[in-house]
């Protein structure tokens, strides 16, 4: 395996600029996820890093070699697909092995690593079966099998769950994860559900117009956000935003509501900010203190209450696993504890 240096990385497709100077660290072994909302970027880098796509400025280094140059085929890189793209004609094991097959590879070897693979991803039973016999979890087995048998130096996932539905994504999310901790392989994965990111990275890379917002690990991200855009991109329900002023050691909403925060160094006495809370940190009051809101929806998830409500007129969410809430009636209170507000400056960057 190997490590990845991308430095000053750039994209442009004529006048049209898609990547700003990425720069980007990947540590051997490391999982990276990169996340963001469609047309970020996150795919035009990985397509970058695979030589699918040209480098229009800086460098990409693999295992120390700059790589800028090299056809996708000498990067020794393995790439996994959003679609399976199996060959129909071929059994599970042909498909496994047809790159080895193609590179001369002694049948010895290939069978074994045929074999190791199919064991790690539980294919043993299914390697003499075609494509229309397998479901699509199996599928993209096959497709993660046919990319180990290569002992690439750095795997690259791009999406590769979103053609499965919610219980399938869940089982293979596990496998991804159980692979990457016995091959303990270089590995970058493409997504746009912070769910993935979350569970499966060790250090994310929020991405959002072109731009690296923020690297770290996925609670980091979620803990300390550097800007309203991964505040608000991470978590789920997302995070509620409140504009405000800060004054005395608190935050004044524009109806007046007083909220105590954790005074920042960085910012002025009548500044304007933007003020974050998680809606699992709202805590719903029971002696009438705090701020009153009114109860416009409840969404029972299973595992807890999502309450949407209007505070003077303002939109907030709180989650809940109290299933008192169900029976809430049309105004509650809420407070906002301190050690859980999050401050932003009028920029959207982090300040406290």
């Amino acid at each position: 395996m190997a490590s990845i240096e991308i430095e000053k990385l750039e994209k442009s497709y004529g006048h049209v600029s898609v990547l700003h100077g990425i720069d980007l660290d990947i540590r051997d072994g490391e999982f990276i996820v990169l996340v963001g909302p469609s047309g970020c970027g996150k795919s035009t880098l990985l397509r970058m890093i695979a030589g699918l796509e040209d480098v229009s400025k800086g460098e990409i280094r693999i295992a120390g070699n700059r790589v800028n140059d090299l056809h996708p085929k000498d990067r020794d890189i393995a790439m996994v697909f959003q679609s399976y793209a199996l060959y129909p004609h071929m059994s599970v094991a042909g498909n496994m092995s047809y790159s080895l097959r193609l590179r001369k590879t002694a049948k010895e070897k290939i069978g074994a690593a045929v074999a190791g693979a199919a064991s790690k991803l539980g294919l043993e039973p299914l390697l003499e079966r075609r494509p229309k016999a397998l479901s699509g979890g199996q599928r993209q087995r096959v497709a993660m099998g046919r990319a180990i048998v290569r002992q690439p130096k750095a795997f690259l996932f791009d999406e590769p769950l979103s053609n499965l539905d919610a219980r399938l994504r869940e089982q293979m999310r596990a496998e991804i994860k159980k692979m990457h901790a016995d091959l303990k392989a270089t590995s970058i994965y493409v997504t746009h559900d912070q769910i993935e990111a979350m569970t499966l990275a060790d250090r994310i890379v929020a991405m959002h117009g072109g731009v690296v917002q923020q690297v770290g690990s996925p609670l980091e991200l979620y803990d300390r956000p550097a800007n309203l855009f991964v505040a608000g991109f991470i978590g789920s329900p997302g995070m509620n935003f409140l504009d405000a002023a800060y004054l005395g050691g608190a935050a004044i909403l524009k109806d007046g509501s007083r909220i105590a925060v954790n005074s920042p160094a960085a910012v002025q006495e009548g500044s304007g900010l933007t003020l974050g809370i998680r809606p699992e940190h709202i805590v719903i009051t029971t002696d009438g203190s705090g701020m009153r809101a009114g109860v416009e929806l409840v969404e029972p998830t299973g595992f807890g209450i999502i309450l949407h409500l209007s505070m003077h007129g303002l939109p907030v969410k709180v989650f809940t696993l109290d299933r008192q809430a169900l029976a809430l009636g049309g105004e509650v209170t809420v407070s906002f504890p301190a050690e859980h507000v999050h401050l932003f400056d009028d920029e959207g960057k982090r300040i406290g």
